[in-house]
């Protein structure tokens, strides 16, 4: 197993096969991962300490599932917003509804995509309404989604990326 990133990758094949331990087990601890990756204990802290610092890792929290919440009705927002006052103040007023669990930037035919969540097709109803009333919202088109056929995942991206 490579030890060291090669020049230009972003991680190696042990810092791969260490995310993939901690995707499939958040709580191992750093001793336990060195147990099984077998290297060093500080070799291990020194690779989670430079991914974070690097960005890599971004977090550690638990991953949840808006659906177990409650939260049955997933949805993609187009918005149109006024070009005056700009992206940031927007997405500002969008992070206030809880309910508006990303915002991006888009290309296209509209300016920012949302991925939104709630109870019901009548609460969807709510969500919209509280989007559309943010200072800067022109417009919204909304997609449904019938069904998650790939969720969000990182790990090929991660295997991919260390044989880079």
């Amino acid at each position: 197993m490579t030890t060291t990133p090669s020049a230009g990758a972003a991680i190696d094949q042990l810092d791969a096969a260490l995310i993939e331990l901690l995707a499939a087990e958040p709580r191992v601890g750093v001793l336990e991962a060195s147990r099984r990756l077998r290297v060093a204990r500080g070799t291990v802290q020194a690779r989670l300490d430079r991914m974070v610092e690097r960005g890599v890792i971004t977090g550690y929290g638990p991953d949840v599932d808006p659906a177990a919440l409650g939260y049955e009705v997933t949805a993609f927002i187009t918005l149109e917003i006024r070009q005056a006052g700009g992206h940031d103040p927007v997405a500002e007023r969008l992070a206030a509804i809880p309910e508006v669990l990303e915002v991006h930037t888009i290309t296209g035919a509209g300016d920012m995509m949302c991925r939104v969540v709630a109870r019901t097709n009548a609460d969807l109803q709510r969500v919209l309404d509280s989007i559309v009333a943010a200072e800067g919202v022109v417009r919204s088109s909304t997609l449904i989604s019938l069904a998650t056929q790939v969720p969000y995942r990182v790990l090929p991206l991660v295997r991919a990326a260390s044989t880079a």
